[in-house]
This record gives C-alpha cells, sequence and structure tokens, in this order.
C-alpha cells in the first residue's frame, strides 16, 4: 500500500538501524518515524549516561527490541570492536551517523585544545566509525549510511568557522566514501540540516530556514524511499547554499551570518 508519499512502504527502509549517537533528538526523531513505517530492532551506541537509557526506554514503548552500547568517539582505536559487536548479531540495515558538539566559537578560539576536541569528535571519530560501518555494510552486502552533516560546512562564517570546518571535512569524507561504495550495494546518503531547534542550539538566536528535528527525520525517510545521495533541510537551501557559495569573499564576511 502507498504512503503519504506515494511510495511502497516498505521501500528502501530497514529493518534494523544502528545509531551512532544514541541521545541525539534528530538520530532519535528518526529512529521513532522509521519503527512507526518498518524497523523493528534499533542499537542505540552512546557513552552510557541516564538520557542514553531514558532513549531506549522511550523506544521499546513504540515496539521494537532495543539495544544500548557504549560508545566513545573520541576512541577510535574501540570503534572496531564495539561497532563489531553489532554486526555480528545479524544484518544491519542502516546505521546512522548522528554524534556531533556544536562547541562555542568564542571559548574554543581562545582554546586550542577545545577546538581540537570539536574536531576530533565531529571529524576524526566520524571517519573512524564511519569507516568500520562501511565496511560492515560492504561484507554484508547491502545497507545504508546516512551521515548527518551541516549547513554549516558548505562555507567557514566568522561565528562558527571551528564547527563549520569540522562538518565541511565530514561531507567531504562522506560524498567520497560514497563514491568508493558505489555498485557494493551499500548507500551513502549526507544530509545537510539548517539551524535545528534542539537541546544543542538552546538558547541561540532564531536563524532563517531553522527546521526542527522532525522535519529532518522526514526527510531522511524519504531520501531512502528514493535513494538519494544528499538531503538538504529544508530543501529550498540547496538554492541558498548555491547563491552564497558564490558570493564574493569580502562581501560574504558582512553578511549577518
Amino acid at each position: 500500500m502507498p504512503d503519504a508519499f506515494g511510495l511502497p512502504q516498505s521501500l528502501q527502509l530497514p529493518q534494523s538501524l544502528l545509531v551512532l549517537g544514541g541521545t541525539s533528538e534528530i538520530a532519535l526523531a528518526t529512529a521513532r518515524r522509521l519503527i512507526a513505517r518498518r524497523t523493528r530492532t534499533v542499537w542505540l551506541a552512546g557513552r552510557p549516561s541516564p538520557a542514553l537509557e531514558q532513549a531506549a526506554e522511550h523506544l521499546r514503548s513504540l515496539g521494537p527490541d532495543v539495544h544500548t552500547l557504549p560508545f566513545d568517539a573520541l576512541d577510535p582505536d574501540s570503534h572496531e570492536a564495539v561497532l563489531g559487536k553489532v554486526f555480528a548479531e545479524g544484518d544491519v540495515d542502516m546505521v546512522l551517523l548522528a554524534f556531533g558538539v556544536l562547541g562555542d566559537q568564542a571559548r574554543d578560539e581562545r582554546d586550542p585544545a577545545a577546538a581540537v576536541r570539536v574536531a576530533q569528535t565531529n571529524y576524526t571519530g566520524a571517519v573512524s566509525a564511519g569507516l568500520v560501518s562501511a565496511s560492515a555494510l560492504q561484507e554484508q552486502g547491502h545497507g545504508s549510511l546516512v551521515v548527518l552533516s551541516s549547513v554549516a560546512g558548505e562555507r567557514a562564517r566568522r561565528g562558527d568557522f571551528i564547527y563549520g570546518s569540522s562538518k565541511a571535512g565530514l561531507d567531504a569524507f562522506a560524498q567520497g566514501l560514497g563514491d568508493a561504495l558505489h555498485g557494493t550495494g551499500v548507500h551513502v546518503m549526507v544530509v545537510r540540516p539548517g539551524f535545528v531547534r534542539s537541546r544543542m542550539t538552546a538558547g541561540l538566536p532564531e536563524v532563517p530556514f531553522s527546521t526542527t528535528p522532525e522535519a529532518v527525520a522526514t526527510a531522511i525517510e524519504l531520501g531512502l524511499r528514493r535513494r538519494s545521495e544528499t538531503v538538504w533541510v529544508p530543501g529550498v537551501l540547496r538554492v541558498v547554499m548555491s547563491a552564497l557559495r558564490h558570493v564574493p569573499r569580502a562581501v560574504f564576511r558582512r553578511l549577518p551570518l
């Protein structure tokens, strides 16, 4: 039976889901949406915490089997062993790479160690986890790797260039990984949300084209069904960022972005 998108209910949607960044609001909104469609097994990977357990309990109340596992983006040496345990349990249809930190631009400019922590979490940790996940998906011969990037990675802005540069690196990595896996049965999809109203952005001023975790989840579902390689949320940002990429730098630095 067709769904609200006019597509078959099961088309490209996962029965099993591994979330890297198990307390992410976008990831949990996506998990809820996929559970309502087809997903029956969920792994939430993240640092052990009451928030991670609460997220698991919430998803369990929706019906699926939900498991948690300890995962630290800043400990890449552990990624192969930790994630390998999940894939050893059976095929994983989708990996959602959703961890990341926003940092504090003003503080991080004064504290290089804090800036490096943002880069290590958002980029180095994601490269490690992404490659481990991609290898496992390729070995099983199918699956999707969905990577949460950001429009902040499209062009460095004065106000968030540390975070933006880490997302730019992640975005380029994910695109290249998608090309490397083309034809293997593994699908890589890069998701580029704009400003997302969430706990991570609480207290920051509202900006044009802001969105919500639920809207990003909806876009992820549609992207999976269409087997998209890149998803913008909201879609108008594709046009906006295309224009901003070509604004002369002397003009761009004066824009209130």
